[in-house]
């Protein structure tokens, strides 16, 4: 057996998809099946059950599974340690934010980083927060910004860089709501409101409802929370947004924060899978992250 198929196998235990691992490992599928295949030959077991919906792990996978992560492992650090400890780390490390995070929360730490390590680069891909945990678990980044959401899973490592308020606005000015909102006791069910589509924002915005007891007319469910800004300032409905998209936005001065019962804050941080801990480059940016944001 070679390192490449213990990646190809590592990889397929943890997708249980031969697509998914044969796109993220930039080979064919049929390739993949031969390297899987040669590996169960080494072996002399059967490590997958395959159906045309389904790849479940034997019982040897399984046991084969937490040797191979030792070897793969064992093999990056002697790696590492025939270059000497003076030599630059080198490589890519793909990161995924929300456009927001991209210039609150990323220069900090990439300055950092890159003072540190200049020579490692990185390829960004921005989009909606809710999406994070999903882009790493499926392998299509390593490491990534996004609120803790609260049932995190298991294979997921999490670091808390920062606590997110969030808050209720509406447009500055003129609407076919302003009225209603103007009153003691607002009938919000007559207000449409702009929400998350989807993520831990849109926990906290469905807790917030239930605590309220509204049952809201939802406008617009929006994916990525700058568009929510947005949308209000426009004057189509009171969104549920957090402050630090708030607080960046360019239409912000076109917005009112209501003086309304406080919605619970979220955590954000940086997390990724806890295997991708062992890649040299993704650790060293964890622990800078650990060390700009967390460490005394």
């Amino acid at each position: 057996m070679n390192i490449k198929c213990l990646q190809l196998f590592i990889h397929l235990c943890d997708s249980k998809s031969f697509a998914k691992t044969a796109s993220a490992m930039h080979i064919s599928p049929s390739a993949l099946s031969r390297q899987i295949q040669k590996l169960e030959g080494d072996t002399a077991q059967v490590l997958f059950v395959r159906d045309n919906r389904s790849v479940e792990l034997t019982p040897a996978a399984k046991k084969l599974l937490p040797v191979a992560l030792k070897i793969l492992a064992e093999w990056q650090n002697y790696n590492a340690q025939l270059k000497g400890h003076d030599q630059e780390l080198k490589g890519e490390i793909r990161l995924f934010c929300s456009v927001t995070a991209s210039y609150s929360h990323l220069p900090e730490l990439l300055s950092e980083f890159r003072l540190q390590h200049p020579f490692i680069e990185f390829k960004l891909s921005t989009g909606d927060p809710a999406q994070a945990i999903e882009k790493v678990l499926a392998d299509e980044v390593d490491i990534a910004i996004s609120a803790q959401p609260e049932q995190l899973p298991a294979r997921i490592e999490f670091e808390t860089i920062s606590e997110i308020p969030l808050s209720v606005i509406a447009p500055v000015g003129v609407s076919n709501f302003a009225e209603e909102l103007q009153k003691d006791k607002p009938d919000w069910s007559s207000i449409p409101f702009i929400v998350p589509e989807s993520g831990t924002a849109r926990e906290r915005a469905n807790a917030w409802f239930k605590a309220m007891k509204i049952k809201p007319t939802i406008y617009a469910q929006v994916s990525g929370h700058e568009a929510i800004v947005s949308m209000v300032a426009l004057g189509c409905g009171v969104g549920i947004a957090p402050d630090v998209v708030i607080n960046n936005s360019p239409v912000k001065e076109k917005i009112q924060r209501l003086k309304v019962a406080s919605i619970k804050p979220f955590k954000l941080g940086v997390c990724c899978k806890r295997s991708q801990l062992d890649n040299p480059l993704v650790k060293a940016l964890w622990d800078t992250a650990h060390d700009t944001y967390i460490a005394p």
